[in-house]
């Protein structure tokens, strides 16, 4: 996916009370897709440009963007991007370093000078940023939302939801509920690509993981790319397909066809001896109310299996029942939901598998 940036950063005495602007488009140029504004106390115009381009960069990966052009008005920041100008300044050759660095977990950046009446979008996020600083507003509702027209307020907790590798009852299309089959030689492949994308990627501050092996095996290759620890919550665990655990779509709807049916359409409705779509729900509202809880303003890894992450989805959504059967997720594939502290969310992402090959 291509997406355009706009950043934009100032300072009102350079060095004075500085703020950035970033805001993210559709290749077309036509739909907002993410913007953010922030005050970042007292800096020079050079320190707040780089911070907006940053900001840019880590708005467009969360987007899951693989192609990226940025647009500025600061022709100091444009030229040593691209390498034409020399980094003089320590604090700036840091900050180059860091967003060169977010630069290369796209597939291409390209970067152009604009005038700064062209520029106007980010300026403004910049600007407003500056002035609720001034006013005396609290640094975490200085932020814009990404979203503009949903109103949250807030800094989100962001939840990547990666569903585990390949096992053999997935490969043949079984039920697989609260067995335990582990990872096929694909799945261990898959598990390890999703990993050092994960790594590359950074930004994520923890690991939660279901019990099954299937996904802890999976949350391990990627913990360990992180260089943090895997902490598993029973909440995350599939559905519990009861009878039909093993079982292939159609041998289930030959052993109970009525009753197969009438689940299909009812999340009321537990196959024999195991749970209804509506009890994955309820643990999954009470697994989404804790990590909230838990860490909230920071990036989270979840992995899991593809009902609760379906689940997930729909809670970010405030879907009716019927995605849960219209949403296809991949093994291994990565999806993104926020969640903010005013109870509002949004879906940043649905089924990523760029990473696989």
């Amino acid at each position: 996916m291509k997406v355009l940036v706009e950043a934009d950063g100032g300072s009102r005495g350079n060095p004075g009370p500085a703020g950035y602007g970033c805001v993210v488009w559709s290749a077309d140029h036509q739909t907002v897709l993410a913007e953010h504004g922030t005050a970042i106390g007292v800096t020079t115009n050079n320190v707040a440009e780089y911070r907006g381009l940053i900001a840019g960069l880590e708005e467009a990966r969360a987007l899951g963007a693989n192609e990226v052009a940025v647009s500025m008005d600061s022709k100091l920041v444009v030229e040593q991007m691209t390498g034409r100008w020399k980094v003089k300044h320590p604090a700036m050759a840091e900050l180059q370093q860091q967003a060169r660095a977010l630069a290369s977990t796209f597939d291409s950046v390209t970067y152009q000078w604009i005038p700064r009446e062209q520029n106007s979008y980010a300026d403004r996020l910049a600007n407003e940023a500056m002035d609720a600083a001034a006013a005396g507003t609290p640094a975490a509702a200085v932020a814009v939302p990404p979203a503009v027209w949903t109103g949250n307020q807030g800094a989100p907790t962001r939840m990547l939801l990666l569903r585990h590798g390949q096992t053999e009852f997935s490969r043949e299309r079984r039920y697989s509920g609260r067995g335990n089959p582990e990872l096929t030689e694909t799945g261990r492949s898959q598990a390890d690509a999703a990993a050092r994308y994960l790594a590359e990627r950074g930004g994520i501050d923890a690991v939660i993981s279901s019990p099954l092996r299937r996904a802890y095996d999976t949350a391990s290759a990627a913990a360990k790319a992180l260089g943090l620890d895997v902490t598993v919550d029973d909440d995350l665990i599939e559905t519990d397909f009861g009878a039909w655990e093993g079982l292939t779509f159609a041998e289930a709807r030959q052993r109970d066809p009525d009753l197969h049916g009438h689940w299909l359409r009812n999340t009321s409705l537990r196959p024999p001896a195991g749970e209804s779509f509506d009890d994955v729900q309820e643990r999954i509202q009470r697994l989404r109310s804790r990590i909230i809880a838990e860490y909230p303003g920071n990036t989270v890894l979840v992995v899991s299996h593809v009902t609760p992450i379906k689940t997930m989805l729909r809670l970010a959504l405030d879907a009716g029942t019927s995605i849960l059967h219209r949403l296809h997720l991949d093994l291994a594939s990565l999806s993104i939901a926020e969640f903010y502290p005013d109870g509002g969310s949004s879906v940043r992402l649905v089924n990523q598998t760029s990473y696989l090959g």
